[in-house]
């Protein structure tokens, strides 16, 4: 168990689990990471079919009565994002009529989610039409980690819950030997995030990567607002998608004489061409992530250092579950 989450289980140490009217079922999308959680419950992984037929559609049956109980259905909606969505909220419609007493969608990773405002006429805010999806499903309640934008959260019109991966990414980099560490932000949108995650890294300095985008994920990086020469520079992110952005900024931050560079974020999206672009040698001393979202072995390289959530995410299901506070695990 992770240092910060010790400490928030002080304040419930004398009180055991009792798990009775409590499920967790997993989604297809991140299986390794439902069990993780399970076990830090103390529960099973619930069973469940989920198949195909010849057409495609999916099939999902709950194969135990959850009938009163409080459901967790644990589902990132990463790739394919569409499949994986659409599997929740079959999963949703099978719980809401097996008569669950509370559906609970587990997010760790909102799909869609930069489709947060149109920058463009015409576009469609896709962020808010799936939050629309869940709620249309029947979910009670979202439990999410490190949404792209803030607002999302108020996207939906049921309770949401929105947690953080960097408590797990702190507590790692606070047990290496970095010496003088810089937090950066790779962009000025990133800033409020770079700002929190400095501040729970002892205070450390800020800086921030002024970038010119082009066209969708295509990044020109020009300067470094910040002194970071001969410093180990943190480039903090809520996720890598195709590496662009944070490759860029590691360039930058070489060349204006940053002694080590490493990434963090919460989300390993690594669209193609990004694991080439990460395990570029000489660029990053280590690219750290978290399991929210699973990565083959062929997408791993050396410089990979995978952190799990599922303790984090497992102590958010349980006081949900218990009817206590939530936000209390980050004070």
């Amino acid at each position: 168990m992770t240092s910060f989450l010790t400490a928030a289980r002080t304040e419930q140490e004398n009180v055991p689990y009792d798990t009775g009217r409590l499920c967790v079922f997993s989604g297809t999308s991140n299986p390794s990471l439902t069990t993780e959680i399970a076990t830090y419950l103390g529960v099973t992984d619930g069973p469940r079919v989920c198949k195909r037929f010849a057409d495609g559609e999916l099939y999902i049956q709950i194969q135990q009565s959850i009938r009163g109980c409080d459901v967790f259905l644990i589902q990132p909606t990463c790739a394919p994002v569409n499949d994986n969505l659409m599997e929740l909220l079959i999963m949703v419609d099978a719980c809401r009529r097996a008569s669950a007493r509370q559906v609970t969608a587990v997010i760790p990773y909102y799909g869609y989610a930069r489709a947060d405002r149109k920058t463009a006429g015409r576009e469609s805010i896709t962020a808010k039409l799936t939050a629309n999806l869940l709620v249309k499903s029947g979910v009670d309640r979202v439990l999410a980690m490190d949404l792209h934008s803030a607002q999302i959260q108020g996207y939906f019109d049921i309770p949401c819950d929105h947690i953080y991966g960097s408590p797990v990414l702190v507590d790692y980099l606070s047990a290496q030997d970095l010496g003088e560490v810089v937090v950066v932000s790779p962009d000025v949108g990133g800033v409020a995030r770079a700002r929190a995650f400095a501040k729970q890294m002892k205070d450390a300095p800020l800086a921030i990567i002024d970038k010119r985008r082009s066209a969708h994920n295509v990044a020109e990086s020009l300067t470094v607002i910040g002194d970071v020469a001969g410093k180990t520079a943190v480039l903090i992110d809520d996720m890598i998608d195709t590496g662009g952005t944070i490759c860029a900024g590691a360039k930058l931050l070489r060349s204006q004489g940053a002694k080590r560079v490493l990434a963090c974020a919460s989300h390993p999206v690594f669209s193609p061409p990004a694991c080439k672009r990460l395990s570029e040698e000489g660029l990053f001393e280590q690219v750290v992530v978290t399991n929210s979202i699973p990565i083959a072995p062929e997408r791993s390289f050396p410089q990979l250092k995978i952190l799990s959530v599922a303790n984090m995410l497992g102590e958010a299901i349980w006081r949900i579950h218990e009817e206590s506070s939530v936000s209390s695990m980050f004070r």
